[in-house]
């Protein structure tokens, strides 16, 4: 299984960052790959900008741990995948740290630049608010 990992960190304290990133219903707001978004207590539904439409299981909305996990179910040719939202504190600033596990592992050459993006687009949204 490939694991790509990327980080960024964002002027906000962590627990505004954390509202942001737990309010999965939301994502297409902050994360330019996605067009539309909504969520129940359990799954994601993402429709992606050229059409495609995801389907994800939400593994884990840890507001202690401020940390968000989901695996994409439909969508994608993925036979695994893991995704994991770590929101840190760091000072009065947030440490975003967005690892994703998947396999095959070429898939990962493709995730990676998307979540990049995606952490790009959460630094903006959240340090324009």
């Amino acid at each position: 299984m490939a694991t790509v990992r990327s980080h960024t960190r964002i002027n906000r304290p962590a627990e505004d960052v954390w509202n942001v990133v737990s309010d999965a219903g939301n994502i297409a707001a902050w994360f330019p790959a996605i067009k539309t978004s909504s969520a129940s207590e359990s799954a994601r539904n993402c429709e992606l900008a050229d059409g495609t439409r995801l389907t994800e299981d939400i593994v884990s909305n840890d507001p202690e741990l401020r940390r968000f996990q989901y695996r994409i179910t439909g969508g994608v040719p993925a036979e695994d995948h893991l995704g994991t939202v770590d929101v840190l504190a760091d000072g009065g600033e947030s440490m975003v740290v967005y690892t994703t596990e998947v396999r095959p592992d070429a898939i990962a050459d493709t995730l990676g630049p998307v979540i990049e993006e995606g952490l790009q687009g959460l630094k903006q949204y959240c340090e324009s608010r």
